[in-house]
């Protein structure tokens, strides 16, 4: 009951960087290894300007010495003491984390904020209700029950945090899907305002929290995918070096902005959680699909007793997903329309469509300094909606020049597929194919999601391109083929 479990550390300091919430973290688990060295230094700064959670150890679950674990990380807008102090505070994100190096992956979980459920001695609301209404510890005690197993660290991550802990580790590139803008200059209730283009970009502090957080234009599942592809894209570009040369000051931010369970008094619990959290970070990420609808009113997002149990179990024994992320119209029970039309030699749901693909892009083929290459195939659902020319810069700052065609499946809000192109020919995103495989003279770049492909990619001497899934995962890996091998230039047919 008493604060005086200074804030955890670097489990924290890490491992929960994910997404709206979490995000920056992960990546700098790898650090784990060197800074068992210098855990005296590093747990005297967070133990000064971290707080601790009053009360939490009776919501928490204890495990043995090197056994899997079980995080909660939850991303708000004010840390737990202003709630103390009478100022407004809610959850905007909660994740789970499982840390078992013996699975082979870690397993996240991204918990919609408006799920329907019954918070402990507080009646039936949505779940993110449960932190405003008790802070962290009622968080757990209703994540605990809902799911019915353990919880045994838990993080709150502060939004502040999260926007100076990206610019510190020097940003990340993404892969944006579709134009995200909102500026509450039209009528009706206000939104966060967010203004991020299409197209591979480097997203830092500001936008990058809005980018994780955005969920106005589409629902707490597009918003859990963009979260699950930043904590990916963050993974893989944050170095261990650079962690361990700005440790001090990152220690610095996370106490500041994060509170958690570990106590600074107990080295040992501090170097055994650092170590499994190590091991966990040479494995892949592996997000489990939150399997639920939406209620008649609209009101919740609700899940029965047999889907939790099933997600419980894929978390607890994680494997490699397959097929789609769930979407907004299929928690409302609308399967997206699959059309039957395709064109000869092209799989079901792909059509030829040369000349659409040509207009699309000789203007903007006018305006960049490298081939400009445009898909003569497209899903049969799609419709372009964007082509945008634009600079793009490296870590060095060299600049490059880029486009980017937008297509929307015309039956599901905000599952939108791309063909990008850029003068830049080793952009992070291509650095770890699954595979590759060479095909009529190119030799393309496959980065699979479980089962499904998220993107497919190729290089020539004088620029990069690929295509890229939606969010959802709605193409099937025939459709994403199809699509990558019809790139041509303009002027082919």
């Amino acid at each position: 009951m008493d604060p005086e479990i200074p804030r955890p550390f670097w489990h924290a300091i890490r491992r929960f960087a994910l997404g709206g919430v979490l995000i920056t973290l992960l990546a700098a688990t790898a650090v784990a290894t060197t800074l068992l060295l210098s855990v005296d230094e590093l747990a005297t700064v967070f133990k000064t300007e971290a707080a601790a959670i009053p009360g939490i150890e009776s919501a928490l679950v204890d495990v043995d010495p090197g056994q899997p674990q079980t995080l909660l990380l939850i991303g708000s807008d004010q840390r737990y003491v202003d709630k103390r102090d009478g100022n407004p505070v809610r959850s905007d994100t909660m994740m789970l984390a499982r840390l078992d190096p013996d699975k082979g992956a870690t397993a996240l979980l991204s918990v919609p904020r408006d799920l329907k459920v019954e918070i402990p001695g507080k009646g039936t609301d949505k779940i993110n209700a449960a932190y405003a209404l008790g802070g962290p510890r009622l968080a757990v005690r209703t994540v605990r029950q809902l799911f019915d197993m353990p919880i045994h660290h838990v993080v709150t991550v502060n939004f502040g945090g999260f926007r100076r802990a990206v610019d510190r580790l020097g940003c990340v590139y993404m892969d944006v899907d579709r134009r995200y803008f909102n500026d509450n200059t039209g009528p009706g209730p206000d939104y966060a305002v967010i203004d991020i283009k299409p197209g591979y970009q480097k997203l830092c502090g500001q936008d990058a929290l809005d980018y994780v957080r955005h969920r106005h234009s589409d629902d707490d599942f597009g918003r859990a995918a963009r979260q699950q592809e930043f904590l990916s894209a963050a993974k893989d570009q944050i170095g261990l070096s650079q962690l361990f040369s700005d440790r001090t000051e990152l220690v610095r931010i996370f106490g500041t902005y994060t509170q958690t369970d570990i106590s600074d008094e107990n080295t040992g619990a501090i170097l055994r959680l650092l170590k499994l959290a190590f091991e966990a970070s040479q494995v892949p990420v592996q997000e489990i699909r939150f399997r639920a609808g939406i209620t008649e009113d609209l009101a919740y997002v609700e899940a029965d007793e047999e889907d939790i149990a099933r997600m419980r179990d894929e978390f607890l024994d994680v494997q490699a997903s397959a097929g789609e992320r769930p979407t907004k119209a299929a928690a409302q029970g609308r399967k997206p329309k699959r059309s039957r039309k395709r064109s000869k030699g092209l799989p079901r749901g792909i059509v030829k469509a040369v000349v659409e693909g040509e207009d699309e892009v000789v203007e903007a083929s006018q305006k960049l300094d490298f081939p400009v290459y445009y898909p003569q195939a497209k899903h049969a659902l799609g419709r372009y909606t964007d082509v945008r020319t634009y600079d793009i810069y490296d870590r060095a700052k060299r600049k490059h020049r880029a486009y980017r065609m937008v297509a929307n499946l015309t039956n599901d809000i905000g599952q939108n597929y791309g063909v990008q192109g850029m003068s830049w020919t080793n952009p992070p995103i291509l650095d770890s194919p699954d595979e590759t495989k060479r095909v009529n003279g190119r030799e393309y770049l496959y980065f699979r999601d479980g089962s499904r492909y998220r993107m497919i990619a190729w290089r020539t001497k004088n620029g990069a391109y690929w295509v890229s899934n939606t969010l959802a995962r709605r193409l099937t890996n025939a459709q994403m083929e199809a699509i990558a091998r019809s790139l041509s230039r303009i002027g082919e047919r």
